[in-house]
């Protein structure tokens, strides 16, 4: 059976997410551990992240953790390395994004800023299932339910729990 690549989207550190964000990352970093697949993350260098919190904990869990950066060089916040890491040198805001949406089969999009809306929008233009979680605030509140264009491509799904982010990301995928 093919391996999902899930990407986690979400707010850095610098936006003040609370604990209830970074729990619901965890458990969800360690879904996708437990389910086999591989959990795809914009690897930061200046500070944490809710994705980071997502792929440290699939990482505890044995699972496949794939770090896309911004940088020309393999570093990044912290002490956790994830099993592959992807200096892209294109600079966070600067084109990393493509290469991290364009490395993913699905992405969930939890809370997350201007970054965020970013990833949103490169998935959605490329084709990448999209699912959101609305309970946090930030861009996944915000588009939950609604398609970003006129076009009409591709709906940002909501989910509420963990379990079922990465229900619908796999239902998503095998459509």
């Amino acid at each position: 059976m093919k391996k999902i690549q899930i990407g986690i989207m979400g707010s850095a550190a610098d936006l003040n997410y609370g604990k209830d964000v970074e729990r619901f990352a965890k458990k969800l970093g360690k879904l996708i551990a437990k389910s086999g697949n591989i959990l795809v993350y914009g690897a930061e260098k200046e500070y944490s992240s809710i994705s980071t919190n997502a792929a440290i904990e699939a990482s505890k869990n044995n699972g496949i953790t794939v770090g896309i950066t911004g940088g020309t060089k393999k570093e990044i916040w912290g002490d956790f390395r994830p099993t592959v890491l992807i200096p892209t040198g294109l600079g966070i805001g600067g084109g990393r994004e493509y290469t991290l949406v364009l490395s993913c089969d699905v992405i969930i999009a939890i809370s997350g800023g201007s970054g965020t809306l970013n990833e949103i929008a490169v998935a959605y233009q490329a084709g990448i299932p999209i699912v959101v979680v609305d309970k946090f605030g930030g861009w996944a509140s915000k588009l939950s339910g609604e398609y970003l264009d006129d076009r009409n491509r591709l709906k940002c799904i909501n989910a509420s729990t963990p379990e079922e982010a990465l229900d619908l990301a796999i239902s998503l995928t095998n459509k």
